[in-house]
């Protein structure tokens, strides 16, 4: 699972109230062995007395991460894209169901706010023995303050608490009165299944071959070491948990591993200059589907540009970059831009979530299913998105503004993903605390004015057939573009009526060029432009991984993609 619900949830969700929907599910109809949206309407909004927009986000959220094709999920945005009202809506949502208990480990998880708990733990043979921290350890601690990609917390955290995971996981008959579970409880194999939403791994030490922990689970050696019985299909609770608990070990394809022992990435220019600093890794050529990690850190004052098939279904992390112009133009699954100041971050279409945590000055453009900003100051994010963006606390000046860019592949890299172009709720955030859903005094964010809206030209050439913005504009944006194409055709007149003569025009022209490199300089567009020429021949490395910048500047200013 790469992404989650990054705040901590109402207390309605602790582990009380958790045993109680466990209970309760399984004696009602719609909600067991799957859950439909009106029964968890139902328990969220009746029984636990949540918000329906907050019930609604926990039941949407899990549903992104789930592993539907994209043409389910087109379809999907089809139908809603068909409601006109409420009552619509809501029958459209009715047709939305999860499995019951990874839903209920799903809820659980959010109690101690961890992230990509599937993506971060492998349950099984590997071994885990206890060493000293390395330097690159230290260093991939240093890189992970942030607990979403922390691999160490996640395995503390599953180890500490798989008990109480186990425990949601068995019938309310097999409890006693005070809800406590006997020596000789059982857990079927089918309920065992859940568990595959925070464990997988491998029996073969070359790490290839991972497989869900329940099928792990059902071959020996781990069979037999469970307590599993073939006549009953169940496990022995108490060995099911010793069982796996001596069997964990931090995941082999985690962040902590990518920056250890991953693919380095060898980006022009690497050996001089502001990228010398640069930690750019990958483990893709080696991880299975879902586990795909890119990271780039400490990129200084660089225009780096990518398309290419080892980005596709990555997870990529951005961190503490600054003054960088990023373009991951590729169907990617998650995205994370940590710590990053002063940055344009252009990315394809992204399948689960874009999230931007502790970043200063940064705007993002992306197409995704998710976007989440949670610690961020004067952010803005221009989205293409079927689910109201998630503010969470600590946020300050955040402009919200629509989709602005394409770019030739665009719209076969959103079919790739299941996104569609509508519907699109780039305009209205959802505003989250610790408490559930918080009210917009004191405003921490805005609709970015149409008079400032400008469109985002993609500088490189790639084939495809996309020559617009997906969707197109919302009316008063589209109209505030005409509005100036008005008055440049406006000024283009006036020049052509003042009739100058040969040494007037070129005054003229010497003066418009003042300003305009006046302008390039105060608004930092200089140094983006001066960073897509190519450098010297001599310097250039032509590593098929690393290409940045690529690029080839012709009198028009097009620039070639590298791939």
């Amino acid at each position: 699972m790469a992404d989650n619900i990054r705040v901590a949830p109402s207390t309605k969700l602790s582990m009380h109230y958790l045993r109680k929907m466990s209970a309760y599910v399984r004696t009602r109809d719609g909600c067991f062995p799957v859950l439909s949206w009106s029964m968890w309407r139902h328990i969220a909004c009746g029984k636990l007395q949540l918000p329906e927009d907050l019930a609604w986000l926990y039941f949407e959220t899990f549903d992104l991460l789930t592993d539907h094709s994209a043409v389910t999920r087109l379809e999907w945005a089809e139908g809603l894209s068909q409601c006109s009202s409420k009552s619509e809506l809501d029958q459209q949502r009715n047709k939305l169901s999860v499995d019951t208990l990874k839903f209920l480990l799903f809820l659980y998880i959010q109690q101690l706010n961890r992230v990509s708990l599937r993506a971060s733990l492998i349950g099984e043979g590997w071994p885990n023995r206890t060493r000293s921290p390395s330097p690159s350890d230290r260093e991939a601690k240093t890189s992970m303050q942030n607990k979403n990609w922390d691999d160490q917390a996640h395995l503390v955290f599953v180890q500490s608490h798989l008990a109480e995971i186990l425990e949601l996981l068995v019938g309310p008959a097999q409890l006693s009165k005070s809800g406590q579970t006997s020596r000789d409880c059982q857990i079927p194999l089918e309920v065992v299944r859940s568990l595959d939403l925070l464990l997988e791994g491998s029996t073969n030490h070359n790490r290839t071959n991972v497989q869900p922990i329940h099928r792990l689970l059902s071959e020996d050696p781990l069979q037999s070491q469970a307590g599993y019985s073939a006549l009953s299909c169940c496990f022995n609770l108490h060995k099911l948990l010793s069982c796996v608990q001596h069997v964990l070990t931090l995941n082999p394809f985690g962040m902590s591993a990518c920056l250890r022992s991953g693919k380095k990435l060898a980006w022009d220019q690497q050996a001089e200059g502001p990228m010398k600093r640069a930690k750019i890794a990958r483990n893709t050529h080696t991880a299975p589907h879902g586990s795909k990690i890119i990271l780039m850190s400490q990129v200084m004052k660089q225009t780096l540009a990518k398309t290419s098939e080892k980005l596709i279904g990555s997870n990529v992390k951005l961190h503490r970059c600054s003054g960088a112009f990023i373009y991951l133009l590729s169907p990617l699954r998650s995205v994370t831009v940590d710590k990053c100041q002063d940055c344009t971050v252009v990315l394809g279409a992204v399948e689960t979530s874009v999230h931007l945590h502790r970043c200063q000055n940064v705007q993002v453009v992306c197409v995704t299913a998710r976007i989440i900003v949670s610690a961020s100051s004067s952010c803005t994010v221009h989205a293409l998105t079927p689910t109201r963006p998630l503010l969470l606390p600590g946020n300050a000046e955040i402009t919200l503004a629509p989709f602005h860019t394409f770019y030739p592949s665009l719209e076969d890299h959103m079919a790739s993903v299941g996104l569609a172009v509508i519907p699109n709720a780039w305009d209205q955030p959802l505003l989250l605390g610790s408490e559930g859903l918080m009210g917009p005094d004191p405003p921490c964010y805005r609709l970015l004015p149409p008079a400032e809206f400008h469109m985002l030209v993609v500088p490189f050439k790639m084939e495809g057939d996309t020559c617009e913005v997906p969707g197109g504009l919302p009316e008063q944006y589209q109209a505030a573009l005409d509005e100036k194409e008005r008055r440049i055709q406006k000024w283009q007149k006036t020049v052509m009526e003042a009739k100058l003569n040969k040494e007037q025009r070129l005054q003229f022209k010497e003066l418009v060029e003042v300003k305009f490199h006046k302008w390039l300089l105060e608004t930092g567009h200089r140094r983006e432009l001066d960073s897509l020429i190519p450098p010297p021949t001599n310097v250039v490395n032509h590593c098929e991984t690393g290409r940045a910048a690529d690029a080839e500047h012709s009198r028009t200013g097009e620039v070639t993609m590298a791939s």
